[in-house]
């Protein structure tokens, strides 16, 4: 088994990226990285850095988005929990033959051209966690 390298970031879901800068840039001291959009997400994604921690603000782009989904359901707060792995594919099978619930069988893109796949938060004690290759 392949562990996880590093914790990459927490995804937290908010209704918008503007209305949040201030408490994150301003009340915490984060510094704000950039803005990038993930099309096949439909999500905008605000990237803030606290030392080693990373943290992505995901905005809906569009209400079929599965972010606008679960502000919807759950409102705006903490939406996953992102690990770094070195080589996802084999990650991916190896959750799977451990008997783990994908979301994502196959690596997807995902922000800062990463390649990415989420387990299945009933596999992952409540939480959705996510895990991301780095372009290499």
């Amino acid at each position: 088994m392949q562990p996880v390298k590093s914790l990459n970031h927490i995804g937290i879901a908010v209704r918008s990226l503007d209305d949040q800068k201030s408490f994150y840039a301003d009340s915490l001291g984060a510094e704000f990285e950039g803005v990038e959009e993930v099309p096949s997400q439909k999500v905008r994604v605000a990237f803030y850095k606290i030392n080693d921690v990373r943290l992505e603000l995901l905005e809906p782009t569009a209400s079929d988005s599965p972010i606008a989904k679960f502000i919807e359901k759950r409102g705006e707060g903490m939406h996953h929990m992102a690990f770094t792995v070195d080589d996802l594919p084999a990650r991916i099978a190896e959750l799977k033959d451990e008997g783990l619930r994908m979301i994502d069988e196959t690596p997807r893109p995902g922000a800062h051209h990463m390649k990415i796949a989420f387990i299945h938060p009933k596999s992952s004690c409540g939480v959705l966690t996510e895990l991301c290759q780095p372009p290499q």
